[in-house]
């Protein structure tokens, strides 16, 4: 692997990408139709190297456990390739930019909430929660939901119930993904030392929690509907369809007879579920 490819590959760019895909939904939301296109444009580059910056530095902090989990490994060797201090210095610098990007040309909203969420994800998170508590993945899905409530404000000017709603929604949507992930990998993560649900409760409690937090996510989800914020027939019919199924899957958990593969099943769909939402919060304002 080049250099310029173990740089680019720090940044974890399915996470990364995945985020700014987010903050990129939280802006067209709250735009309603008449999209800034230039604030549009410096908000998705300033908040998508801020997240960048995070990855990067996260992957510098685990460095330890990213080597003894098999999912993970390829990330400790991207250290190796560029060495710990250049990797130090690429997450500040991205970082850096990011930020003074999102100061000069979005508003002070937007650069409080991705600091919040930078700071949660790096310190909050990726240094101690993550490491010591179960409920890590609570902590780190402030960090998750951070960009969609930033990108959400940038357009709004502020936040509101409807930027509340949709940093909800990304919250509690983290829960099903990550404790579905923590089900199917719990050996990898015994063997970092890592607390996950899927290892501390067990996986029965584990798929209850699932089963909870998919209920809050398509209740949040709804609920911009009936207030009004998203006002498409479409998003009400397309996420309720999706929200039922979703909720289907996860009781089918609770009497599995394979766990990890009803895990690696729901893990997938949150994946579907998420791309869904972002997309149809995006083209709301047109959509009958």
């Amino acid at each position: 692997m080049t250099k310029a490819k173990a740089y680019y590959e720090l940044t974890k760019p399915g996470v990364t990408y995945g985020n700014a895909i987010s903050a990129i939904a939280g802006f067209l939301f709250a735009s309603h139709g008449m999209v800034n296109w230039t604030v549009f444009f410096w908000i998705t580059l300033g908040t998508t190297l801020v997240i960048g910056a995070a990855c990067a530095l996260n992957n510098y902090l685990d460095q330890d456990i990213d080597a003894k989990m098999e999912r993970t490994q390829k990330r400790a060797k991207l250290i190796e390739t560029v060495g710990p201090r250049n990797a130090l210095i690429f997450a500040v610098v991205l970082a850096v930019v990011g930020f003074v990007l999102l100061a000069a040309f979005t508003n002070w909203w937007v650069v409080l909430v991705e600091a919040i969420g930078y700071i949660t994800y790096v310190v909050f998170y990726g240094m101690w929660s993550k490491r010591k508590s179960v409920h890590g993945t609570l902590v780190g899905s402030i960090s998750g939901a951070a960009p969609i409530l930033g990108g959400y404000a940038g357009a709004a000017g502020g936040i509101d119930l409807g930027g509340l709603l949709v940093f909800a929604v990304i919250f509690v949507w983290q829960m099903p993904e990550f404790y579905s992930i923590s089900i199917y990998r719990r050996k990898e993560y015994v063997a970092a030392g890592l607390p996950v649900s899927g290892v501390v409760r067990g996986v029965q409690r584990t798929t209850r929690h699932i089963f909870v937090y998919t209920f809050l996510f398509v209740t949040f989800a709804l609920a911009l509907s009936i207030f009004d914020y998203a006002t498409s027939w479409t998003y009400l019919i397309a996420m309720g369809v999706a929200g039922v199924y979703w909720l289907y899957l996860g009781w089918l958990g609770m009497s599995a007879k394979e766990p990890d593969a009803w895990a690696r099943r729901m893990f997938k769909f949150s994946l579907t579920a998420l791309l869904l939402f972002c997309g149809l919060i995006s083209i709301d304002a047109w959509l009958p």
